[in-house]
């Protein structure tokens, strides 16, 4: 049997939806030791940091950091104030919607960069997509190119040489595409949760942007959902 010192470790952001759970398998799949990193930050769906904790475990990380940050004292978002959910909208990825919560994946990468520093590696691994997304700006191309050229000016280890690389494996594709790679690797989706604002019974709503996305990913994919909604 391999040990970890066999394999690069890498620190890979884990939400608990379909493409950090989809990622989470690129990276051990590419030969990394994946260390996931997932956090409680105050939103109101925040039933996912269970489902991370079942993902991570399910596809093998190696450690799994949890890490409370309290997003809701700012607020700004409907995933973190008293905003509500917006359902039902047939304009996804054409405006920045409510639940853009500011700064968040600058704050999650950051968290992620410093653990990696500690770890002695570069490797930072975000499921990030540019194609089926809500149109939130930290999730293009010029924006993890920017973070990661700020990781290699800003940290000791780059520095020192050990430079810093976000790998992005799905940022070009569809959530279709996703989903089949997610299956490709043996992913489980009925451990993952997607949806903004889930029922107190754990249903997902059907309506929110998340859920959309997921429903036509599935749909593109020739798959069926494995986890119940209140609407289809």
């Amino acid at each position: 049997m391999n040990s970890i010192s066999s394999f690069r470790k890498a620190v890979v952001l884990l939400s608990g939806g379909i493409d950090s759970a989809t990622t989470l398998a690129v990276a051990k799949k590419e030969g990394f030791a994946p260390y996931a990193i997932t956090f409680h930050y105050g939103q109101r769906h925040s039933r996912e940091v269970k489902y991370a904790k079942t993902v991570a475990k399910t596809i093998g990380a190696e450690e799994h950091l949890i890490l409370d940050i309290n997003l809701r004292a700012i607020g700004g978002s409907a995933l973190t104030d008293d905003i509500e959910v917006p359902r039902d909208r047939s304009s996804i990825g054409e405006d920045i919607p409510a639940t853009y919560v500011p700064a968040r994946n600058t704050i999650f990468l950051s968290y992620a960069m410093g653990w990696a520093e500690v770890l002695g590696t570069g490797d930072i691994f975000t499921g990030v997509s540019a194609v089926d997304y809500s149109g939130y700006p930290d999730c293009r191309p010029e924006y993890i190119d920017a973070f990661e050229k700020m990781a290699n000016l800003a940290t000791k280890a780059a520095i020192e040489g050990k430079k810093f690389r976000i790998h992005t494996p799905l940022i070009s594709l569809s959530k279709g595409e996703i989903i089949k790679k997610g299956l490709s690797l043996g992913v489980d989706f009925s451990l993952t949760h997607s949806c903004y604002d889930p029922r107190p019974d754990g249903k997902a709503c059907g309506r929110c942007d998340s859920c959309q996305l997921r429903l036509k990913g599935f749909r593109e994919a020739g798959a069926e959902d494995p986890v119940a909604y209140v609407d289809r």
